[in-house]
C-alpha cells in the first residue's frame, strides 16, 4: 500500500505532513512525500532546500515509515505532480493541507487542492492547519 502527500513547508504542508505519516504508521504503507514546484519563480518558498530536505528526511527516517521524497521544479503545476506520483505509485490515498483563499484567488490562480479532490483515481484526505479550525 502507497500513501501520497503533497507537502510544502508551511502550516498546511505540516499538517498534511503529519497525518500522512499517522496514517502510513497505521496501515503499515510506504508513504510518497511530492514536494514540487512549477519552477516559474526565481525563489520559491514552496519548494524545500537541501536543509529542508535533510530535515524531512531525518523526521521520515524517525517516523519508521518507508517512504520516499519526490522533490521537483519541473514546469508543470503541483497537482499534476500529485496525481502523476499518486498513479504511477498506485495510491491508496492521497493527503492535502488546505488553505484559506478568497474567490478571486481561486478564480485568477486555480486550486492544487480542488483538482487533486475531482481528479485523484483513489481517496483523498483534506485537511486544515490547526491555526484555521
Amino acid at each position: 500500500m502507497t500513501i501520497v502527500v503533497g507537502y510544502i513547508p508551511s502550516e498546511e504542508g505540516e499538517a498534511a505532513l503529519a497525518t500522512a505519516i499517522d496514517e502510513a504508521q497505521r496501515r503499515n504503507a510506504r508513504l510518497v512525500v511530492v514536494n514540487s514546484s512549477k519552477g516559474d519563480q526565481l525563489v520559491d518558498d514552496r519548494l524545500i532546500d537541501a536543509k529542508q530536505y535533510h530535515e524531512l528526511e531525518a523526521r521520515l527516517t524517525q517516523s519508521g515509515v518507508d517512504f520516499w521524497i519526490e522533490r521537483k521544479s519541473q514546469g508543470i503545476d503541483a497537482a499534476d505532480q500529485i496525481l502523476q506520483a499518486a498513479e504511477a505509485q498506485r495510491a491508496q490515498l492521497i493527503v492535502i493541507g488546505l488553505r484559506k483563499r478568497t474567490a478571486m484567488g481561486k478564480f485568477l490562480m486555480g486550486s492544487v487542492a480542488q483538482r487533486v479532490l475531482l481528479q485523484a483515481g483513489c481517496p483523498v484526505l483534506s485537511l486544515k492547519s490547526s491555526n484555521d479550525w
